[in-house]
């Protein structure tokens, strides 16, 4: 069944008016939340009066809370999660409570690290919920097409890495001269391969390499997740096995020659297939700034979400606007 979220006057202003939101209020007479001798103030009208002070904001929170703190229970990884996010914003101020209390107080507008970690357990569970959206938006032909265009076996291969001798007080011209020095000489070793020089000896001689110099330059099975320079991960795959690069390869590190060692068969789609979705929705994610606001934008509405106050629903409208407003001016500033 479709679970559908309204949005009443009353229940936002009981909602607002009892701290957390947690305890229920019942109003004994009808619509009066209060009245004294000169007369009545109804819910309505304090439903009014909290709606203009705290935004919408407060709705949206409220909207949040009722769709996923049910279906994602807080955990032990949520609780580190939020423990560390805290830690390292005590750490900012260093671990002075008093300034980290007005800090948060001024800037996020809570009251105390409790509110503080309500506010950051609703955004951790929203950061799941939006998760969850993305990956169930992959298609079939974007998993058959990642896997049959990125996804490869493991692969073993020796090098050599020659690094330029170069220091932050050299000219531009000193480490030019540095960086040619070390293509150079990269290539005479190339030379040496040609005429039947052994690899893993060269590479015990000459390599740059600490870690890896002195077993012939081996760097064991590794693939595309396991944080590999592009230019070095790219010309590994590209070799035939058995063979080496024959142009120096420049990395971050210097100037590389690469020798192919072993390739493991691919895997097949089903042992990898949750991997590349998960790939996929990051690299949506990482791509559309504004993927995050559409995707809880619709997870709203999938919940049937509706609003009984013309007035609040043209509030969430236009804030959900500016959020992907914003997101695109933040876009176009970057791209310019």
């Amino acid at each position: 069944m479709k679970k559908i979220v309204k949005v009443t006057a009353s229940a936002l202003a009981m909602c607002l008016l009892v701290t957390g939101c947690g305890n229920n209020a019942e109003l004994k007479d009808n619509n009066t939340v209060v009245k004294t001798d000169e007369g009545k103030i109804s819910a309505d009208t304090l439903y009014e009066e909290l709606r203009d002070k705290y935004g919408i904001s407060v709705l949206v929170d409220m909207i949040d809370h009722q769709l996923f703190d049910e279906k994602y229970k807080t955990d032990d990884e949520e609780e580190e999660t939020i423990n560390a996010q805290i830690e390292q914003m005590k750490s900012q101020y260093n671990n002075d409570d008093e300034a980290f209390l007005a800090a948060i107080q001024q800037y996020l507008g809570v009251e105390n690290e409790d509110e503080l970690k309500e506010m950051l357990s609703l955004e951790y569970k929203r950061n799941l919920a939006i998760e969850d959206y993305v990956k169930d938006s992959v298609t079939d032909d974007e998993i058959q097409k990642y896997y049959d265009d990125e996804v490869i076996g493991d692969i073993k291969v020796r090098h050599i890495l020659i690094s330029p001798e170069t220091t932050d007080d050299m000219s531009t011209e000193e480490q030019t001269e540095a960086e040619e020095k070390a293509k150079k000489e990269a290539e005479d070793l190339i030379k040496q391969l040609d005429d039947g020089a052994d690899f893993e000896e060269l590479a015990k001689e000459y390599s740059d390499d600490t870690g890896s110099a002195s077993d012939g330059g081996l760097i064991d099975y590794f693939n595309r997740d396991d944080n590999m320079d592009e230019a070095f991960l790219n010309a590994s795959i590209d070799l035939e096995e058995g063979k080496y690069t024959e142009e120096p390869v420049q990395s971050s590190y210097g100037y590389h020659i690469i020798l192919k060692v072993d390739q493991k068969k691919k895997p097949k789609l089903k042992e990898v297939k949750d991997d590349v979705i998960q790939t996929l929705a990051d690299n949506k994610l990482n791509e559309d700034a504004s993927l995050r606001y559409n995707a809880l934008i619709a997870i709203r509405e999938d919940a049937g979400i509706e609003f009984n106050d013309d007035s609040l629903k043209k509030d969430y409208d236009d804030l959900m606007q500016q959020l992907l407003d914003s997101v695109n001016t933040n876009t176009d500033t970057s791209a310019s």
